[in-house]
């Protein structure tokens, strides 16, 4: 009798449901901003009637961050703390976060409250008016930053971005974003992946859109951006798009290039074969002949990691059964024009 109540009460207890809104911010040294940071999230999504969580994460700060935010999520049930041992980035940070929300719809900005939340409802909104969108990107279109610091390089940063994803966008650095969670939930972020989400998701079939949103000056903490992060979006590129273009056919990269090694190797070896016995030269100590042996053993080294590739292509994808596409439920029909009135 006695072990029947327990049960009782579990079944008497109210389900626990997902929240239809996560918040994820990356945290890093944000000791100054985070408890105005925790309170104006709240402030901007409570009003709506959704539910929300907020996750922060704190990503091995070394000014107190991390116990500022032991003391806000003891107070905040619908405030998730994430600490990480150490400091490893904004896209493992995000990818932490993201691994952790339960929510149908997820947002991302930054601690530094040059992001406003008062633009998440407005986004939510739009969102939820267009059910075929899937990714909405903010646009900070009057940027408050330093014109030669961050403007100049963030232009060409995003030229450079939308010219070789295919994916135009006026501002990938923009950390205000909002994405339908089952998009998000497939991406696995490495490196300094972050900035290239809209790329990644339209590359499994998301609809992305812009749209502008406000953006305020730093008035506390320091930037943890500079000039040298234009560098690392160059070498980012080179990543993302072989990650774009040859994911599901590696052997077309690798094997491309082999063929042509090849076939170049190919024709000077058969070049110094003709000269050997058709014109009798002598072909022993030539360089050319050690470029055609170069050639053909470079061309059959990369087809071999073409074929490689591709053997690793299907062990990513099938021991998890992870997808390689998404779907989207099928259209309503339109309404029939000479529908009775």
């Amino acid at each position: 009798m006695s072990d029947s109540v327990p049960m009782a009460r579990d079944a008497l207890a109210p389900a626990v449901t997902a929240p239809q809104v996560s918040v994820v911010i990356p945290i890093y040294n944000e000791a100054e901003n985070l408890g105005d940071l925790v309170t104006r999230v709240h402030d901007a999504i409570a009003p709506t009637g959704r539910t929300f969580e907020l996750i922060c994460i704190d990503d091995g700060s070394r000014d107190g961050s991390a116990r500022m935010l032991e003391t806000l999520a003891a107070e905040r049930p619908w405030l998730k703390a994430v600490y990480l041992i150490r400091n490893y980035g904004q896209s493992t940070a995000l990818q932490a976060g993201f691994d952790v929300a339960e929510g149908d719809y997820i947002v991302t900005l930054d601690g530094d409250l040059q992001n406003d939340p008062t633009d998440i409802p407005r986004l939510l909104d739009h969102l939820e008016a267009n059910p075929d969108v899937d990714v909405i990107s903010g646009w900070r279109k009057d940027r408050q930053d330093a014109a030669i610091s961050r403007k100049v390089p963030s232009m060409i940063a995003n030229g450079l971005i939308s010219k070789v994803t295919g994916v135009r966008l006026h501002d990938y650095g923009c950390a205000l974003k909002l994405y339908r969670g089952r998009v998000i939930r497939d991406l696995r972020l490495y490196g300094e992946l972050h900035r290239f989400i809209p790329a990644l998701a339209a590359e499994v079939g998301a609809k992305i859109i812009e749209v502008p949103v406000r953006h305020h000056a730093r008035t506390r903490g320091v930037s943890k951006y500079g000039i040298d992060r234009t560098f690392r979006v160059l070498l980012d590129l080179l990543w993302i798009k072989f990650l774009l273009r040859f994911l599901h056919r590696p052997i077309h990269a690798f094997g491309g290039i082999g063929l042509t090694f090849g076939s170049i190797g190919i024709l000077i070896l058969a070049w110094l074969t003709f000269d050997k016995l058709a014109l009798g030269h002598d072909i022993g100590g030539r360089p050319l002949l050690l470029l055609g042996v170069m050639m053909v053993l470079i061309g059959l080294q990369l087809v071999a990691t073409g074929v490689l590739g591709e053997m690793l292509t299907r062990i990513y994808h099938e021991p998890e059964g992870r997808a390689q596409y998404m779907t989207r439920s099928a259209p309503r029909p339109a309404a029939r024009a000479d529908r009775a009135r």
